[in-house]
């Protein structure tokens, strides 16, 4: 405890800036955007299904900008990327308080995705991944305290607000919130840690002792079967939350008596995340990932037969969605270097924004045809036998490329 208590004080300003980082992506978070959907589409006059396609196509294009956005992390710090993405997301909530045309809608939509979801989430995770050698998992599963945080208190506070607050009035407080995230973390990072001197740094090297780029990535099998496994949680996660209103009315209960497990989720979510990073730093991400997501095999198949409780179910799926919050991001530091980790985990970014995009769409789709959500989640649990298969082959297979980088 009094060494935790010394990291925490010797390192306050970065994990702070993280933490803040990570919490103002909220409102470009689906949770935080479906509060509003009703109002949005009475607003335009949309249905489920063309409120649902407009929010794919915002989302899926902000995963395409994603991969040349996320690399301005390799050349900007931090204090600078993350001011102008802060400025980029007050705007966009601006533009969802006064825009009026139906058309310019998915724009808005992906400016949220892109510069919330994607940029806050895709800063805040390279910094701590680079800074960080020695306690990567610590300082990864500390900062994305700011995703538990936004969950847990945001949405809570915005249903309050809308009892006596019209919700235009609501995003524009969160583009003046957003404002207010600026000098906080200019000021938390006036002494900013330097990159470039922690990617060079031999104990950030990658496999084979050497720093990977984009281009090399994208030719290594490893990537390609880590693609299945990043896709899944966003996707289906995503689905989950999009569709609980339905999954409520399906298995008979309120969506009240549903959302009633969200807190106990969130505690779960974060102690899983303190916990992954905490064993992460001890053992390393190849003897953690390969398994990290079996509780999403164990979460919807009690969500699809809901024989244990949903309370079990919520269990499983939050202890994967907190330890993939530090693995994930360890993992391309760890296995490929820190040199080029921007452009490498924009990549990656981008496909699980992707995944958040079609993860939606396919279950209602899927819903819309017959096919029952809980039939689906069958088929997700074994989605995810499937995944950690595939990942499990690419850890044996490149585990020792990582000896040779010691």
């Amino acid at each position: 405890m009094t060494s935790l208590i010394a990291y925490l004080h010797e390192n306050a300003r970065w994990l702070s800036a993280g933490i803040l980082l990570t919490c103002l992506s909220s409102f470009g978070q689906t949770y935080f955007i479906a509060i509003f959907a009703a109002d949005i589409q009475a607003a335009f006059d949309l249905t489920h299904g063309a409120w649902g396609a407009i929010y794919t196509i915002g989302t899926t294009a902000s995963a395409i900008v994603m991969v040349w956005a996320g690399r301005q992390a390799d050349i900007f710090r931090v204090r600078t990327l993350g001011a102008l993405s802060l400025g980029a997301l007050a705007i966009a909530c601006l533009a969802m308080a006064y825009n009026p045309w139906f058309w310019l809608l998915p724009v808005v939509i992906f400016a949220l995705r892109l510069t919330g979801q994607g940029m806050m989430s895709h800063i805040a995770a390279v910094a701590m991944a680079r800074w960080f050698v020695g306690t990567r998992g610590r300082a990864l599963s500390i900062s994305g305290l700011g995703f538990s945080i936004g969950q847990a208190f945001l949405p809570i506070a915005v249903v309050a607000l809308m009892t006596v607050l019209d919700w235009h009035v609501i995003w524009i407080i969160c583009a003046g919130v957003a404002l207010l995230g600026i000098p906080t973390l200019l000021k938390l990072l006036s002494q900013e840690r330097t990159p470039a001197a922690m990617a060079k740094s031999s104990e950030s090297l990658g496999m084979n002792a050497r720093h990977w780029n984009r281009h090399d990535v994208l030719h290594h099998p490893l990537f390609w079967l880590m693609i299945p496994a990043l896709l899944g949680p966003s996707a289906f996660n995503t689905a989950f939350f999009f569709h609980q209103v339905h999954y409520a009315e399906v298995i008979g209960i309120t969506n009240m008596q549903l959302v009633a497990y969200f807190p106990f989720y969130t505690v779960v979510a974060i102690g899983a995340m303190l916990f992954s990073g905490a064993l992460l730093d001890r053992v390393g991400t190849a003897r953690l990932l390969p398994f990290h997501q079996v509780p999403m095999v164990l979460g919807f198949a009690i969500f699809a037969s809901h024989y244990l409780g949903l309370g079990f179910g919520f269990f499983f799926l939050a202890l994967t969605a907190g330890a993939q919050a530090t693995l994930i991001s360890a993992f391309w530091a760890e296995f490929f270097g820190t040199a080029h980790l921007g452009a490498i985990k924009a990549m990656a970014t981008a496909i699980m924004v992707f995944g958040s995009a079609i993860g939606p769409g396919i279950t209602g789709v899927l819903i819309d045809v017959g096919i029952g959500i809980e039939t689906q989640y069958i088929g997700v649990a074994c989605y995810f036998v499937f995944t950690t298969l595939t990942m499990w082959i690419g850890i044996a297979l490149y585990r020792s490329a990582l000896t040779r980088a010691a």
